[in-house]
C-alpha cells in the first residue's frame, strides 16, 4: 500500500505515466502485429491464428483476480516496476529468438504468454493507481486518456510493423517493444523511490481479501450488469483482431502493408473518437452512447466480409474505431468509478478476468468457426452478436446499467 500523494506530485506523475505508457503501448502493438502476420505466414488454419490472441488473454484469465488481491496490498509503483521489467525480459528474448531464426509458433506463442502474465498482474494496480493519481470526478476523463494512449499507438504500431517487417524482419519489431519499456520503468522508479510507503498490516489474508472484493463486486447488481456486458461485448468484438491477418491473407490476397493498414485504420478511429467523446457525453446518456457504438461496430463486422476494396474497407474500420473508442472507455470508466479507492484493484481485478474470459473464449471460437464455415461467415456472425447485444442494451431502458 502507499500513502496518499500530494497533489501536484500526483498530477505531475500521472502525466509521465501518461507518457511513458504510450510508448509502451506502442512497442506492444508493434510487437502484436509482428507476431499476428509472423505466425499467419506459417500457420495452416485460422485457429492457430487466433491462438496469439488466446495466449495474450488467458494468463489475465488465470491471474487477474489474485493479482487485483495482491495490487490493493502493496506498494504499487514498486509492484509496478517489478511487473515491466519481467516483461521488458520477455520482449528481449522474443528478439534474441527471431534474430537467430528459432522463432517458432511454439516460442511465439509460449513468450506471448508470458508478456501476458506481466500484463496480468500489472493492469489491476495499473488501472487502480492512475484512477488514484486523479480527483474522483475525472476517473471518466483519465480512462478516456488513457484509452487515447492506448490508441494513438494502435495506429503507429501497426502501421510501423507494416512499413519494417519485409525490410528489417521480425527481430527488429520485437526489439522495439523490448526498447518500449524503458520510460516506464524509469518513471515507476523514480516513483518508487520518492513515494511514501505506507505500512504494511500486520497480516496478510489473502483469502479474506478475495472474499471481500468478490462479496463486494458481485453484490452491487449495477456491476454484475457492467460485468455481463463486458464478457458479451468483448466475446464478440475479438473476432475482429483475431480473424483479421486470415481475412487479409486469405480473402484479400494482400500482404502484411496491409494488414498494417487495417489494424491501424481502427486505431484511428479510436482517436477521433477520444476526442468526441466528451462532447457526446453530454448529449447521450451512458447506456445509450454504449449501444449505439455497438451497433456501429456489429454492423462493420457484418459489413467486412462482403468488401474487398480498401476504399471502403478503411473509413468503414475507422468509424467502427471511433466506436470501439466509446464502448471500452465507457465500460472501463463504470468499472473504475464503482468502488472507493481501498479496494478497487480487487474489483478492477474482477472486471479484468470477465474480460480475459470473453477474449479468451471469443478467439477459440470464433478460430473454430472459421475453421469449419470460413472466416467471413465467422465475422459476420461474431458482427450479428455484437448487434444482438446492443438491441438488448437499448430494450432494457435502463439508464443505471452502465
Amino acid at each position: 500500500m502507499q500513502g496518499a500523494p500530494d497533489p501536484a506530485v500526483a498530477a505531475r506523475t500521472h502525466r509521465q505515466l501518461w507518457l511513458a505508457n504510450l510508448i509502451s503501448n506502442l512497442g506492444t502493438w508493434t510487437q502484436t502485429f509482428a507476431t499476428a502476420w509472423l505466425i499467419t505466414t506459417v500457420a495452416a488454419s485460422a485457429s492457430s491464428i487466433t491462438l496469439v490472441q488466446t495466449a495474450t488473454y488467458i494468463p489475465i484469465f488465470l491471474f487477474a483476480l489474485f493479482a487485483g488481491v495482491i495490487a490493493d496490498a502493496v506498494h504499487r509503483p514498486k509492484f509496478l516496476f517489478i511487473c515491466n521489467l519481467f516483461m521488458a525480459l520477455c520482449a528481449c528474448s522474443m528478439a534474441l529468438l527471431a534474430m537467430n531464426g528459432m522463432a517458432t509458433p511454439a516460442a511465439l506463442l509460449t513468450l506471448t504468454f508470458c508478456l501476458g502474465c506481466g500484463s496480468a498482474f500489472m493492469w489491476p494496480a495499473w488501472q487502480a493507481s492512475m484512477s488514484g493519481l486523479v480527483e474522483p470526478d475525472e476517473v471518466e476523463a483519465a480512462a478516456t486518456l488513457n484509452n487515447l494512449s492506448y490508441n494513438v499507438a494502435a495506429i503507429a504500431g501497426p502501421a510501423l510493423g507494416g512499413v519494417l517487417f519485409a525490410w528489417v524482419g521480425p527481430g527488429a519489431l520485437f526489439l522495439v517493444n523490448a526498447a518500449s519499456f524503458i520510460g516506464l520503468l524509469g518513471v515507476y522508479w523514480f516513483w518508487w523511490r520518492d513515494s511514501v510507503q505506507a505500512p504494511e498490516p500486520a497480516a496478510f489474508n489473502f483469502g479474506a481479501r478475495l472474499t471481500a472484493g468478490l462479496a463486494t463486486a458481485l453484490g452491487c447488481p449495477r456491476y454484475r450488469l457492467i460485468l455481463l456486458n463486458v464478457c458479451t461485448v468483448f466475446f464478440s468484438t475479438i473476432a475482429f483482431a483475431s480473424l483479421l491477418p486470415v481475412f487479409v491473407k486469405n480473402v484479400l490476397h494482400m500482404a502484411s502493408g496491409v494488414f498494417g493498414l487495417l489494424m491501424g485504420s481502427l486505431g484511428g478511429g479510436a482517436v477521433c473518437g477520444a476526442f468526441l467523446l466528451p462532447s457526446l457525453r453530454q448529449h447521450v446518456g451512458k447506456t445509450r452512447l454504449l449501444a449505439c457504438s455497438l451497433l456501429m461496430y456489429g454492423a462493420m463486422l457484418l459489413a467486412l466480409p462482403l468488401l474487398h476494396s480498401l476504399v471502403l474497407l478503411v473509413p468503414l474500420i475507422v468509424l467502427a474505431g471511433m466506436a470501439w473508442s466509446a464502448t471500452v472507455s465507457t465500460l472501463n470508466a463504470a468499472a473504475q468509478m464503482a468502488f472507493p479507492a481501498a479496494i478497487r484493484a480487487r474489483t478492477l481485478s474482477i472486471y479484468l478476468f470477465v474480460m480475459a474470459a470473453g477474449y479468451t473464449a471469443g478467439s477459440v471460437v470464433w478460430g473454430r468457426v472459421a475453421d469449419r464455415w470460413g472466416v467471413q461467415a465467422a465475422l459476420a456472425t461474431a458482427g450479428a452478436c455484437v448487434v444482438i447485444n446492443a438491441i438488448a442494451l437499448l430494450a432494457s431502458k435502463r439508464e443505471s446499467a452502465i
